[in-house]
């Protein structure tokens, strides 16, 4: 195996691992698709990563970005991911700001979280989220300068997804990323959140946060038929997952407090299976010629 085909070979390895929701999607997607989204989201992990460990410093987030810069100049350092991070990066012509832009995101979770304004959510989600969307439609193939802006629509609606369904836990870490404009219209102390108070005043927040991610992903829709053809079951696949998670948050908000929401795996292949009959049907014929 040539160090190209060993490095994504690695990257699909992590993503089989690590990206739970992400990857039902990507097995909708033709190989090269799916090595360059595998490619995508082992740096990205890696990157969350670095953040999340015990002891993470800023010095090995600014570490990463000069590997990063190397590896983007075409010089890229060892290490199982970078072949095939260029590899995707250059044959689908990925602007190399949006990865700057992912580590500028996931380094603000070194310090203690304290968002005050949803401006202030906005950008952070941008850079955690957004560039993931814009990062997934240059894969995927678009058409349209307005792709670009829902896409990053999408990736707010995810990211504020991922923030409601892990508000206890990223509050025992320090990190409050509801806006504190919020809490304080509702009534919600931040000592609620790690606490994990089961009030009215929560849910009555949490259904606003509800309503406004809901909005992100009704204004990103037409996002779907901007994509070629040829990826949109993935990524209807990828949103329906998502958006079958906010879902499960809004059955009951105040189980964010005391477990995990989540999507069942049954949930997740049925969605899939759904998507991906006529796009694997597709598949099955190009093969047999």
């Amino acid at each position: 195996m040539s160090d190209l085909e060993t490095s994504y070979a690695h990257c699909r390895a992590v993503a089989k691992a690590r990206a739970k929701n992400f990857y039902y999607s990507f097995v909708l997607l033709d190989a090269d698709r799916r090595n360059a989204m595998c490619a995508m989201y082992a740096f990205m992990r890696y990157c969350d990563d670095l953040s999340d460990e015990s002891g993470a410093t800023r010095a090995a987030m600014e570490q990463w970005r000069g590997a990063l810069d190397q590896a983007l100049a075409g010089k890229p350092p060892a290490g199982p991911i970078w072949p095939a991070f260029l590899d995707a990066v250059q044959r689908y012509r990925i602007p190399h700001q949006y990865f700057h832009d992912m580590i500028d995101g996931v380094a603000s979770d070194l310090e203690p979280v304290r968002i005050q304004t949803f401006e202030e959510l906005y950008r952070y989600c941008y850079r955690v989220a957004s560039v993931v969307g814009l990062t997934t439609i240059h894969i995927f193939g678009f058409s349209g300068e307005q792709a670009l802006a829902l896409a990053e629509k999408c990736g707010i609606a995810f990211q504020l997804t991922n923030i409601l369904r892990d508000v206890k836990e990223d509050a025992e870490l320090g990190r409050q990323y509801l806006p504190q404009e919020d809490l304080d219209r509702f009534g919600v102390a931040a000592s609620d959140l790690a606490g994990g108070h089961r009030t009215a005043q929560f849910v009555q927040m949490m259904e606003f946060e509800i309503e406004r991610a809901e909005s992100y992903y009704r204004e990103s829709a037409p996002l779907l038929e901007m994509t070629d053809p040829e990826s949109r079951p993935s990524l209807w696949a990828m949103i329906a997952i998502y958006h079958g998670l906010l879902g499960k948050v809004a059955e009951c908000p105040s189980d964010v407090l005391v477990r995990r929401v989540s999507v069942p795996v049954t949930e997740k292949v049925w969605i899939v299976l759904r998507a991906g009959v006529p796009a694997m049907s597709r598949h099955a014929m190009a093969s047999r010629k």
